[in-house]
């Protein structure tokens, strides 16, 4: 339990307090859910979804642990402000496009399921840094780019640039 605790210091944002109250709440023993999905769907902390004639509309997260919801919303806080992480980046990209909480919300939605990784595979936490976020952006327009150049008739020769 105690390794457990200090694997989990490693995400961002979550201390040992935190860690501890996560562990409290959802335990060690990741068997009980089928998959990340799951736990969040238990901790409430997953998007609603409501769809209908072919429109998706985002809603209210769904009820669950009310104490887990607002230790993940907490520890959303304290991760958006460090500096060059995933979860600054993520929640840079989301906060003008959806709100603060509601971009506070995904971050805690983010930071439960690496929990549960941690916990499933025993292994601390790996950053992906801020540029990862912009990386995956640059490699979709490429790709974008690519194929509207090829629906246009003309033929390219791609060359990649070793840095």
């Amino acid at each position: 339990m105690e390794l457990d605790a200090e694997l989990l210091t490693t995400l961002p944002g979550v201390g040992k307090e935190g860690a501890a109250y996560i562990l409290a709440e959802i335990g060690n023993n990741m068997d009980q859910f089928p998959n990340e999905q799951h736990l969040a769907s238990w901790a409430g902390m997953s998007p609603g979804s409501n769809e209908s004639a072919g429109k998706k509309k985002s809603t209210r997260i769904t009820h669950g642990d009310k104490y887990l919801k607002v230790l993940l919303v907490q520890c959303a806080w304290a991760a958006t402000r460090t500096k060059n992480t995933y979860l600054r980046s993520k929640y840079d990209s989301l906060v003008g496009r959806r709100g603060k909480k509601r971009a506070l919300v995904a971050i805690g939605h983010k930071i439960l399921i690496a929990a549960y990784y941690i916990l499933q595979d025993k292994v601390a936490y790996r950053e992906l840094g801020a540029e990862y976020l912009q990386e995956i952006k640059k490699e979709k327009q490429i790709k974008r780019h690519i194929q509207l150049l090829k629906e246009m008739g003309v033929e390219i020769e791609i060359k990649k640039e070793v840095a």
